[in-house]
């Protein structure tokens, strides 16, 4: 017998029928003799428009009362699942994320994972019961809710499995698997079979929409081996593990895009010490995180400091940075949207050079103007105008293929 834990999407769960086909599937998997772990989104649109309504009532929401609203939505599908479950002559038992032992710290709508004590969890399997887990939700040690931030229920899963020990864990979603770039952008992007926890780690935080970055960090740090595969099918997914070898022959593994992003330049900024640690210490106050992060060359005693951010952030960072700005008598700084940030990923790149010529050079041929360079060892990024990102993916991607052999 084994332990598993499966996690289904929005999208998996988005309407009555889907939740039965859901329910069916869980059912199988216990039937043909695991226990079973099931953690659940909330159906698709319910978040967005759970705050869509908390923003016609009030123009910033308090954050504690937020996370009490949002987690209704995982509430009311834990329900549904394990109502089609019995119905469908099983034994369910649904629990919300504080039921099922999830502890959390104090920051409301980001909360980090602090302690998972899944002994209810535990105790019901052993009473023969599949248990259905709300996903994105934890409490934290005074017993206030809170919610683990967008694509939570992904790290609910992963926490989940590594605590108590699974033998399995799949992610369902509406995607069969990890694809060498977004197949709406890149008709021809392929499936890969295997991919490290580094080398997903970077596509998701670079804007792949398939996992939580948190999650697969997590998943790294406690070696919980899972498989990212779709709700709709029963092919074979997208395994995510270890890095091994022969996962270094290839160069590039995938092509991120990540929209919706902004760029902050901060300019004549004295420069000596402290005042960039004033900057981003006043900006790590008001929880924003910020990415790409690039200083000029000191000219006549000042510098600009430029760094990118998501584009909702920009509210935050037009009230809170302004005071800043004058305390350490910078001249000023712009904020503005309109940029993306475009990504190639691949461990094969410790060990082979000119992949950031090439992408550059692609980039110049097409007349794609790079405003700023972030690299590390397993991959470069960079910001560009966000009307070009999709044609700078495809030549990208089409640029790299032969480099991209998955079949090695």
């Amino acid at each position: 017998m084994s332990l598993i834990v499966q996690k289904y999407g929005g999208t998996s769960v988005g309407n009555p029928d889907r939740i039965r086909n859901v329910a069916r599937r869980i059912l199988e998997t216990q039937r043909s003799g695991n226990d079973i772990v099931a953690v659940v989104s909330a159906m698709s649109g319910v978040t967005d428009n759970l705050i869509k309504l908390a923003r016609q009532v009030a123009t910033s929401p308090v954050e504690r009362e937020l996370d009490m609203l949002l987690a209704t939505g995982e509430q009311v599908t834990i329900a549904l699942t394990a109502m089609a479950i019995h119905d469908l002559g099983g034994h369910a038992v649904s629990l919300t994320g504080a039921q099922a032992g999830i502890l959390t710290d104090s920051v409301h709508t980001r909360a980090k994972i602090a302690q998972l004590l899944p002994k209810p969890i535990h105790s019901l399997l052993a009473a023969g019961n599949i248990v259905i887990v709300a996903g994105f939700q934890g409490k934290t040690s005074e017993g206030q809710v809170t919610t683990l931030g967008r694509g939570g229920s992904d790290l609910t899963a992963i926490a989940l499995a590594a605590a108590i020990q699974a033998d399995l864990c799949q992610i369902f979603t509406d995607v069969d698997g990890v694809y060498t770039c977004d197949p709406r952008i890149v008709k021809n992007a392929r499936k890969i079979a295997e991919i490290s926890y580094d080398e997903m780690l970077e596509m998701a935080s670079l804007g792949s929409k398939v996992m939580q970055a948190r999650s697969v960090e997590f998943a790294k740090k406690f070696g919980v081996v899972f498989e990212v595969r779709s709700t709709f099918n029963e092919e074979r997914g997208t395994l995510v593990k270890e890095a091994t070898d022969s996962m270094e022959k290839v160069v590039i593994r995938g092509v991120s895009v990540d929209r919706n992003q902004a760029k902050v330049t901060i300019t004549q900024v004295p420069d000596k010490p402290g005042t960039a640690s004033r900057i981003f210490n006043q900006i790590a106050a008001i929880n924003v995180n910020v990415d790409t992060i690039v200083q000029n060359v000191s000219e006549a005693g000042t510098t600009d400091i430029s760094f990118t951010t998501h584009a909702d952030e920009l509210p935050k960072i037009e009230k809170y940075l302004d005071p800043v700005v004058q305390e350490i008598e910078a001249k000023g700084f712009t904020a503005k949207g309109g940029i993306a940030k475009l990504s190639v990923v691949g461990i094969g790149m410790r060990s082979h050079s000119g992949v950031a010529a090439k992408m550059f050079e692609i980039l110049a041929l097409a007349g794609i103007n790079i405003q700023m360079i972030s690299t590390s060892e397993i991959k470069i990024s960079v910001i560009i105008d966000e009307n070009r990102v999709d044609e700078g993916a495809k030549l990208v991607h089409a640029g790299f293929g032969p480099q991209m052999n998955l079949d090695q």
